[in-house]
């Protein structure tokens, strides 16, 4: 099956919506069904999840053989426990079949799990509501392979991110109300546990009547034969994913998220109650700040990614997640301790708390910059007919690590760890992780250097940069006008790019580092290397030859005067080998800068009087190669150019 999205989708393309708010999408039957369908489905998760924590939590003595200091572990842990066995299957089932018909599914079968976690509540059974945990994790695993394969089938490429920024923020907003609802359903002392039952069978009643007008959507492997053994076919979807190297790194960065996320919202009951001294009520506060700055951050995404898939949005998140956990730490340590359990209003008065809360805030948001790119990236990159299974493979992931989180938390609880020191030791281990998975992949790193560098310094004006195709080969042609260059073409560009750069840049410690993880290629003169620059030439002709872009400087050394330097014949040279379509681009903003080789260089604008510098990056028509010549090149990037330097 095509890629493509469906036709809604090419429609808004072409008709320019793709570039209006994500918030439109609500208003299409493409998206808005199936996004109140999630929504209700992930409420209904928390509302029954969080009531059942609550329960045992506060009115432990009714539900016997429950320990209330490991209850809200297990509960995550059966919950997740499904994830484990049946992802496997629920993927290949998500690519065979309609995905509209497997939604109206899942919600019929959530009417009759809740119809048991009623029976459940109403006899104050931990066993049937243990059952019912367990149950419903069932039903978020056949859902969650179609949930993220739904997307790219009826969103274009533009509206990916956005699109996933929703869903992300949804959930969460989801999570909140769920919590919310759950929480106050619970404080009903005498009836909070049938008040719960109730709520639950409304909840899922109200999702299948939504899921009826989720839009067809067509099988992408029809004339798959299913194998329902969950042993092998766990393998065999990890080892589908493992075929692209950063698809299933960024398979392992979400499922570390889960891991973390897993940790701060299970402990939150605990935290409320041992740590802050407050009650219920106050549970929900933190779960509220928490949902609120996760959905915030994913919505931001698509700003500060420019609709694009910008995957060096995910070590700032990284980077701003260990900072605040780290805080929240020692914020938790710096607060008065009350003699009985605080209210709300009285937990808020508190100026100490304020910084617990903005711990909660921040972690969060960032959290979201971390996850919405890793989603897209992995939609975008996956193929059609085994992105299901992709997905499948991310849930079996994440299962694995959110079980582990739980055992981790079980572990340290049982070893006299506090809640804060669970948050400390997440957070550690946190840095480690992430500085091991931008080790693997160094594009994450990197498009977080560029990404920083040039949104810290400058604003940058893009001119038709849809002209830098988003897949296959081509040669970047461009102007050399300061020592960053390259960075502000890798930050603009929606996929990596090896860019050709003087050997003597290699032994730069800083920009030498940057650029042999960027896998550019090095090149010297033939009077300086006749050796190295065959070797260069070969190296462009099969990195073409796998469909990458290169990207050359044909005036082969920085400009002294902002003037263009003659363009030389190393473009020829590398097309010779393997003939590419040339995009020629041209930079305008950076001559008299400090990174440029003027003399009266200055530095940009932010470190100077607070505004930002104004850079352009201006992209031309895409050349066959027979039309190349390095005059035609020169002519054709003088004018992108302008007059401006």
């Amino acid at each position: 099956m095509s890629d493509r999205p469906l036709p809604a989708a090419r429609r808004a393309a072409r008709s320019g919506d793709a570039h209006e708010s994500q918030f439109r999408l609500l208003s299409e039957r493409r998206f808005a069904p199936f996004f109140w369908t999630q929504f209700l489905g992930a409420m209904n998760d928390n509302v029954f999840k969080i009531g059942f924590t609550s329960l045992v939590t506060y009115q432990t003595a009714r539900f016997s053989g429950v320990d209330a200091a490991t209850a809200a572990f297990l509960i995550s842990a059966i919950f997740i426990l499904p994830f484990v066995l049946f992802s496997a299957t629920s993927g290949q089932i998500a690519d065979k079949y309609d995905k509209a018909m497997l939604t109206r599914f899942v919600k019929t079968f959530e009417i009759a799990v809740m119809l048991i976690g009623a029976t459940g509540f109403w006899l104050h059974s931990a066993p049937l509501l243990y059952l019912c945990t367990f149950l419903m994790g069932v039903h978020s695993t056949i859902f969650g392979p179609v949930k993220y394969s739904y997307l790219p089938q009826h969103l274009g490429k533009s509206e990916l991110v956005g699109g996933n920024g929703m869903v992300e923020m949804g959930t969460f907003v989801a999570i909140l109300v769920g919590t919310i609802v759950g929480g106050e359903a619970a404080g009903f002392v005498a009836h909070g546990a049938v008040v719960l039952g109730c709520t639950c069978i409304v909840v899922a009643f109200a999702g299948r009547v939504v899921s009826s007008f989720v839009p067809v959507t067509p099988a992408a492997q029809p004339n798959l034969q299913i194998n329902w053994n969950p042993l092998s076919e766990t393998w065999r979807n990890l080892r589908i994913a493992r075929e692209n190297r950063t698809v299933f790194l960024s398979l392992l960065g979400i499922s570390w998220l889960w891991f973390v996320g897993a940790t701060f919202l299970s402990s939150f009951f605990r935290f409320a109650k041992d740590v802050l001294s407050a009650n219920p009520d106050v549970v929900t506060v933190l779960l509220a700040t928490f949902s609120i700055g996760i959905g915030l951050g994913s919505l931001l995404c698509e700003r500060l990614s420019k609709r694009r898939v910008e995957v060096g949005l995910v070590p700032l998140g990284s980077i701003g997640m260990s900072v605040f956990a780290i805080d929240l730490f020692f914020a938790s340590h710096a607060r008065p301790l009350p003699a009985h359990l605080l209210s709300v209003a009285e937990f808020i008065v508190v100026p100490a708390n304020w910084r617990v809360l903005a711990d909660l805030f921040l972690l969060a948001m960032f959290g979201g910059f971390y996850s919405v790119p890793l989603y897209a990236l992995i939609q975008s990159r996956s193929q059609p007919s085994h992105r299901a299974r992709i997905i499948a493979a991310n849930n079996i992931l994440n299962s694995l690590f959110m079980i582990v989180s739980a055992l981790m938390a079980m572990a340290l609880t049982s070893a006299g760890v506090g809640i804060p020191g669970i948050f400390l030791v997440t957070a550690l281990l946190n840095i480690v992780v992430a500085a091991y998975i931008y080790s693997l992949v160094p594009e994450f790193l990197l498009r977080f250097i560029a990404w920083l560098l040039v949104h810290t310094f400058y604003r940058i004006r893009l001119v038709h940069a849809e002209r830098i195709p988003e897949e296959g080969a081509a040669v970047l042609v461009c102007n050399h006008v300061s020592f960053v260059d390259a960075l502000v073409i890798m930050a603009e560009s929606p996929r990596p790019i090896r860019f050709v750069m003087d050997h003597r840049i290699f032994r730069a410690p800083f920009a030498g580092w940057v650029f042999r993880h960027a896998k550019a290629i090095p090149i010297a003169p033939s009077h300086e290397d006749p050796q190295m620059l065959a070797r260069a030439y070969e190296s462009c002709a099969e990195a073409l030859a796998e469909g990458e872009l290169v990207c050359i400087f044909p005036e082969g050394k920085l400009t002294k005067t902002g003037e263009l330097n003659p363009f030389r014949h190393g473009v020829s040279e590398i097309l010779r080998r393997n003939p590419a379509p040339v995009i020629p681009m041209a930079l305008r903003g950076l001559w008299g800068s400090v990174f440029s080789r003027a003399i009266d260089a200055r530095w940009p604008r932010p470190l100077r009087k607070g505004v930002m510098s104004r850079l352009t990056l201006a992209v031309g028509e895409p050349l066959e190669p027979s039309e190349v010549t390095p005059e035609r090149l020169q002519d054709i990037v003088t004018e992108l150019r302008g007059a401006r330097k």
